[in-house]
């Protein structure tokens, strides 16, 4: 190893994988896996596809969530007596959505060195390219699978101050993008990649309805593996406030919670109540 010497003491490393195109591993993501002496697979059987394409013969074992509670014991007891071991998942960052949290979690506990080994992230691919504010936002990983939980969760992101993120699946997107135009205005912006980096990769943009549109154009818009952005026009409040709401609103902010801040003010002056709670959070961030 070119940065750490394997033989010094046990270490775990978290190593990135590609999320479809299989170049998109670093040298380092390929050394390490190559020097450690085990590899630990969310699916040892999806992941000999890439082990094989880079001349990979480090041993194998699965580590997944049906399991990684039971194993991580014995798996920290072997680093500790000096093997170095890699955690990978079937695509992409391990941890973003994927096993192994329990594991990493004693690790630190037990005071073993964890060590990241970065690369791609389907998140971080769309925010990318996605052409909406990434400063702040807030990763959902997957949402809620039954329709009620699913427009409670949409209903919940209300006001978008910010930039959400979230997985959705090929059996659920449709629905899922139906369900999210019904919570959106059409000034909220929407992005979804699908495929990222894969044969089919395609990014779709738009308001939600006009995004939903483009999905249930053609069945095979609505294949593989999707990530969903959403977000809204943060400044749009201040654009439409007069000086004198805006006024109220600055003073009673500290007074009391924004949404009854917001429901007084837009009483008394009567302006939108949606607007008005935009305005007194944004204004925490002057």
């Amino acid at each position: 190893m070119t940065d750490t010497n394997l033989k010094d003491s046990g270490i775990l490393y978290v190593v990135a994988t590609p999320i479809g195109h299989l170049d998109d591993i670093s040298y380092r993501a390929v050394e390490v896996l190559k020097n450690c002496d085990l590899i630990l697979c969310e699916d040892t059987r999806h992941s000999k596809r890439l082990l094989q394409n880079y001349n990979i013969t480090t041993a194998t074992r699965s580590l997944h969530a049906h399991n990684e509670h039971h194993i991580s014991a014995s798996i920290l007891a072997q680093i500790k007596q000096g093997s170095h071991m890699a955690l990978i998942s079937d695509a992409g960052t391990p941890l973003i959505s994927d096993p192994g949290f329990p594991l990493i979690e004693q690790a630190h506990q037990q005071g073993i060195k964890v060590m990241p080994i970065p690369g791609a992230s389907a998140v971080i691919a769309l925010l990318s390219v996605a052409g909406l504010p990434v400063q702040p936002f807030t990763f959902h990983g997957f949402i809620p699978p039954k329709k009620n939980q699913r427009l409670a969760f949409y209903q919940s992101l209300l006001p978008l101050n910010q930039t959400h993120v979230f997985y959705e699946s090929s059996h659920r997107i449709a629905k899922s993008l139906v369900d999210l135009s019904t919570i959106l205005d059409s000034e909220a912006r929407v992005c979804v990649g699908r495929e990222l980096t894969k044969r089919f990769e395609h990014i779709y943009s738009g308001n939600a309805e006009e995004v939903s549109q483009q999905i249930q154009e053609s069945t095979n818009h609505q294949k593989g593996e999707f990530v969903i952005a959403v977000s809204g026009r943060i400044s749009s409040a201040t654009l439409t406030l007069n000086d004198d709401t805006q006024k109220l609103a600055l003073l009673l902010k500290p007074l009391m919670a924004p949404k009854q801040a917001a429901s007084v003010v837009a009483e008394h002056h009567g302006a939108n109540k949606k607007q008005v709670y935009e305005f007194i959070i944004n204004s925490s961030n002057d």
